[in-house]
């Protein structure tokens, strides 16, 4: 609003110290840039501050031109342009990452992840009767994790074989779907107790 306003009603803005604290600003975020670019995926919050410093690093690009061109034409408009260009940065990665935020905080399924083809899947082990109550979400670090109650065959438990079905499981949810799904819990149950 500010922005939009100082284009019809530009102050005057000294044109040097505005081109010193961009360049101040630019090279503060780039250092920052640097620093956070190998942990920028490792959670929600290191993503947003990475992006934050993306956006600080463009806005002080911003602020260069704005200033160079105040110098040099006297268009004053010109910071309120820069303003308005550092606001359309944030809006659209905000809104992203608010969106994956609430992804997780409501348990959203993971995209690219079908739960009838991962039900499929774990139906296909063998000793496998029945599959039900199969949930997945995101946890805060990005990782998908599921749960499940899983049937097995009667005989399971007592030959020993339950082990080698949850392995069998955990190996199919990690190795044949798009995401990997490596963090998982499974109930098992027996037709014989009630499962089916």
């Amino acid at each position: 609003m500010e922005g939009a306003h100082r284009l019809f009603a530009p102050s005057d803005v000294p044109s040097a110290e505005l081109l010193i604290f961009g360049v101040v600003g630019l090279a503060a975020s780039l250092i920052g840039l640097l620093v956070l670019s190998s942990h920028r995926r490792v959670n929600f919050n290191m993503r947003a501050v990475f992006l934050e410093m993306l956006n600080d690093a463009l806005g002080s690009l911003g602020v260069i031109i704005a200033s160079i061109v105040i110098g040099t034409s006297g268009f004053m408009q010109a910071d309120a342009i820069a303003g308005l260009f550092i606001a359309v940065l944030i809006v659209p990665r905000a809104v992203r990452l608010l969106w994956e935020t609430t992804s997780v905080l409501m348990e959203f399924t993971p995209k690219n992840l079908d739960l009838d083809t991962m039900r499929a899947h774990i139906l296909n082990v063998d000793g496998v009767v029945e599959v039900h109550d199969v949930h997945a979400s995101t946890i805060a670090t990005g990782i998908p994790v599921v749960t499940a109650h899983v049937v097995a065959v009667d005989n399971s438990f007592t030959d020993s074989s339950a082990a080698a079905i949850l392995r069998q499981i955990r190996s199919c949810l990690a190795e044949h779907f798009d995401i990997s799904v490596k963090h998982s819990t499974f109930q098992l149950e027996t037709v014989g107790r009630g499962g089916a």
